[in-house]
């Protein structure tokens, strides 16, 4: 972990990341005395660390049941979906040229997209494009709002549990993530933007359906 960060921000963090890796699902509950438990802290830290992640739309607060992990509405779908446009399609439109750590990211990310779909593990392959698309955001080359992006991604995640079905849901983005990743690496920043806007057209349109027949 990252030492020059305080403890409360630590926590909040690893709890995100449980978030984005589908380990904490919408309406968990995130009861104080585990997380004082487990990871050793004071109540005010974690309290800290849950006031943290409040603030990133990740949980809230309910009388009588605490602090849970927060199921979104169509209105921040949508706006997610505004975010996920103005970053990511910025980025490839203003990139240079893949450096070869840039390239290794976006690939690793994607390797390990195609083994969690071959095991059929669909939560992971979620898990692992969002990794991609934090890659594609990368290529801005700003702390600042790859840092944003990865709480917007862990909001992202919450949306795609709402998937009744994972496999239908998450099958048809390995290869349009593959496509745009062989558009980049040939420097085609044209076809790679528009791969990426349909992409996200499409994304929006699919998840939104979640929140209209639920």
């Amino acid at each position: 972990m990252n030492t020059t960060l305080s403890l409360a921000d630590q926590i909040a963090r690893e709890l995100r990341a449980d978030i984005i890796g589908g380990r904490l699902l919408p309406g968990m509950a995130l009861v104080e005395n585990d997380l004082v438990k487990a990871y050793s802290a004071s109540r005010n830290t974690i309290r800290e660390a849950l006031h943290r992640l409040g603030q990133e739309g990740l949980t809230r607060y309910v009388r009588h049941k605490g602090v849970m992990v927060r199921r979104l509405d169509m209105g921040e779908v949508r706006d997610l979906f505004v975010v996920r446009r103005t970053l990511e399609l910025q980025a490839i439109a203003s990139s240079k040229p893949l450096s070869v750590d840039q390239s290794e990211r976006m690939d690793n990310a994607i390797d390990a997209t195609t083994l969690a779909r071959e095991r059929e593990d669909w939560r992971a392959v979620a898990t692992h494009s969002l990794t991609f698309h934090q890659q594609i955001v990368g290529l801005l080359c700003s702390p600042l709002f790859d840092e944003f992006f990865a709480q917007v991604i862990a909001q992202l995640r919450l949306v795609f549990c709402a998937a009744p079905d994972e496999q239908r849901f998450q099958s048809p983005w390995l290869e349009r993530d593959r496509e745009i990743y062989a558009l980049l690496v040939r420097g085609d920043k044209p076809a790679a933007g528009e791969a990426m806007s349909l992409y996200l057209d499409d994304s929006e349109r699919l998840s939104l359906a979640l929140f209209a027949h639920p």
